[in-house]
């Protein structure tokens, strides 16, 4: 019998959720920017300023941004002179990606399909991991976290930002309305793909709560792991070290 992994609120076999999640991407790949302003009601830009803040990325310094496809984090980081490596499992979102680049005329980013949970990577090549919105669609969380373990060097940070459960009274019922109700009919309007919204938004109730997944992060090894709540924790920022 398969084991089975969530996708959104089904349970489907561990072997399909890749697939499925990649027919998702592949279909929003060319609305990514729309979807996220639907998803956060245009705040992700803020966030992905904050985010990239507390990574401090400095002149020289390898980076892996994972699930990074349409480049949001790595052109933040860019202009700090860091050397980003985009990776990301669906070629579509690369594809977008290196479009964007291209219209801003950045050449200095390498873009790579990768699969999280298998990067091709030797160990300790990397100073720092980030991935934005994109380790609860991982079939294997705790896969994805141990390859970003392997693959940094001794000294090197792993930041993550997702969506998570907002604590606010009130503003979780509001939260939780527009996700589920709204936020598919926005997805049908603007990009004719109301499943797809319906998955994402969906996905976001099945990850773990915040102390739980700080806890799968220090079970790959990770110190001083940090959680910093934004909107009472509907959005976290997630931080360690490897020391």
């Amino acid at each position: 019998m398969s084991d089975k992994a969530s996708f959104g609120y089904e349970d489907i076999a561990t072997e399909e959720k890749t697939a499925r999640v990649g027919e998702v991407f592949s279909k929003v790949a060319e609305k990514y920017d729309i979807m996220n302003d639907a998803m956060s009601g245009g705040m992700h830009r803020l966030w992905k300023d904050r985010f990239v803040r507390r990574v401090k990325p400095r002149h020289g310094e390898a980076i892996l941004d994972m699930a990074g496809g349409t480049g949001d984090i790595a052109f933040r980081m860019e202009p700090h002179g860091a050397e980003v490596t985009v990776a990301d499992i669906n070629q579509e979102m690369l594809d977008v990606g290196v479009e964007r680049a291209m219209e801003r005329g950045i050449d200095s980013l390498v873009w790579s399909r990768q699969n999280a949970e298998e990067l091709t990577y030797p160990e300790k090549v990397f100073d720092a991991y980030t991935i934005v919105f994109g380790i609860r669609n991982v079939t294997h969380i705790d896969q994805a976290l141990a390859e970003a373990y392997r693959v940094l060097k001794h000294g090197g940070r792993f930041y993550c930002m997702e969506f998570s459960t907002t604590n606010w009274p009130g503003f979780k019922q509001a939260y939780d309305l527009y996700s589920h109700k709204l936020m598919p009919k926005i997805g049908k309007a603007i990009a004719n793909d109301e499943e797809s919204y319906r998955y994402l938004a969906e996905s976001i109730r099945r990850f773990p709560p915040m102390p739980e997944f700080e806890g799968m992060i220090r079970d790959a090894g990770f110190t001083r792991t940090k959680v910093e709540p934004i909107l009472g924790g509907a959005v976290a920022i997630h931080s360690g070290w490897k020391i």
